[in-house]
C-alpha cells in the first residue's frame, strides 16, 4: 500500500507539485484533520464528539466538587464536636481538682468549728492550718442564712436584685476579698502560708459570727446593745486570737507579725460589727426615737378671743 506523497511532474518543464489522490486511504484524511485541529499544547478544540465529552467532565466536576464540600462539612463538624468534648473533658479535670479540698469527714469539720475558738499560744513550730474548703463553704452559707433572716425581720428592701442575692454578695465577697487582701499582706511580710490555707482559716472565724448574730437577733431585746457587745469581744475576739496565733506562729519579725495580725483583726472585728447594724431592726427603731426627741410634736393652742360689750363701749 502506498503512502501519502508528493511528486514531481515528469511533463512539465517548471517545478511543480502533483497530489496523487488515488494513493490516499480513506480514513487517512480524516486522521490528519484531527491532527490539525491540535494546538501546541496537545489540546483539542471543540466538535461534536468532544462536546459530549466536555458535558460529561462538567458534570464529574459538579459531582467531584460536592463530594468535597460534603467532605469538609463533614470535616468541619467532627472538629467542632472534639473542641467541645475536649472543653467539657476540662472542666471536669478543672473540678476533679478541687475534689480533695472538698473531701473531709463531718466529725473532722466539727472539731474544726470548735478549735477556731479556740486560740493557742504561739510558738516557734508552725500551726497547722488545714487546705480545706467544704467547712468555710457551709460556714458561708450558714451566715447568709442567718443575714437573710436577719433582713426579712428588718424589713430591709433592696432597690435592685433580690435579698438572697444581697446576702450572697456580702459574705462570698468578705471570705473571698478579705482573705485575697491577708494573702498579700502576709506575701509582703514573708509569712508562710497559702492562699487555700487563708481561705480555710478565715472561712472557719466566720463561725464566731454566725453565733454573735444569731444570738444577737433572737435575745437582742430593747434599745440595749451591751448584750451584742458583750458577744462581739468574748466570740469574736476568740476567733481573732486563734487567727493571730496563727499567723505569729508562721511569721520572724515582730512589725510583720503587728501589721498582719491588725489587718486581720480590724477586718473580721469590722465586719461583725457591719452585719449586725446594718440590717438590723433596733438601728430603725433607735433612730424614729431620737427623732421624736429631738423634734417634738406639735402642741394645739387654744385663743379665746373675747368680744367687748356693749356696756363697754357706752361707757368709754
Amino acid at each position: 500500500m502506498a503512502d501519502m506523497s508528493w511528486h514531481s511532474d515528469s511533463g512539465g518543464g517548471d517545478d511543480s507539485a502533483v497530489l496523487d489522490m488515488d494513493q490516499i486511504e480513506p480514513g487517512q484524511i480524516s486522521r490528519d484533520y484531527d491532527r490539525d485541529h491540535q494546538d501546541d499544547f496537545g489540546s483539542t478544540y471543540a466538535s461534536e464528539k468532544r462536546g459530549n465529552s466536555g458535558t460529561q467532565g462538567s458534570k464529574s466536576f459538579a459531582e467531584d466538587m460536592r463530594q468535597r464540600v460534603g467532605e469538609n462539612v463533614t470535616q468541619m463538624m467532627w472538629q467542632a464536636g472534639a473542641q467541645s468534648a475536649k472543653r467539657a473533658w476540662n472542666v471536669y479535670g478543672n473540678i476533679d481538682l478541687l475534689r480533695p479540698y472538698f473531701d473531709v469527714e463531718p466529725k473532722e469539720v466539727q472539731s474544726r468549728l470548735l478549735y477556731s475558738l479556740i486560740p493557742l499560744r504561739p510558738t516557734d513550730t508552725r500551726q497547722e492550718v488545714p487546705k480545706e474548703l467544704y467547712g468555710p463553704s457551709m460556714v458561708v452559707l450558714t451566715l447568709i442564712a442567718l443575714l437573710l433572716y436577719q433582713m426579712k425581720t428588718a424589713d430591709h428592701r433592696v432597690e435592685e436584685g433580690t435579698l438572697i442575692g444581697s446576702a450572697f454578695a456580702v459574705c462570698f465577697m468578705y471570705w473571698l476579698g478579705s482573705s485575697g487582701l491577708v494573702w498579700f499582706v502576709a506575701y509582703v511580710c514573708e509569712v508562710r502560708i497559702a492562699i487555700l490555707q487563708i481561705l480555710s482559716m478565715m472561712g472557719y472565724a466566720l463561725f464566731g459570727h454566725c453565733i454573735v448574730l444569731f444570738m444577737g437577733t433572737v435575745f437582742h431585746t430593747g434599745h440595749d446593745h451591751m448584750f451584742f457587745y458583750l458577744l462581739w469581744a468574748i466570740i469574736g475576739g476568740l476567733s481573732t486570737l486563734k487567727m493571730a496565733g496563727i499567723i505569729m506562729s508562721r511569721t520572724r519579725g515582730p512589725k510583720q507579725r503587728l501589721f498582719v495580725t491588725g489587718t486581720i483583726a480590724v477586718l473580721h472585728m469590722f465586719f461583725l460589727l457591719y452585719l449586725h447594724f446594718a440590717y438590723n431592726t433596733f438601728v430603725q427603731e433607735i433612730s424614729d426615737a431620737l427623732h421624736d426627741n429631738l423634734v417634738p410634736a406639735p402642741v394645739s393652742v387654744n385663743l379665746n378671743i373675747e368680744v367687748p360689750s356693749n356696756d363697754v363701749q357706752a361707757a368709754t
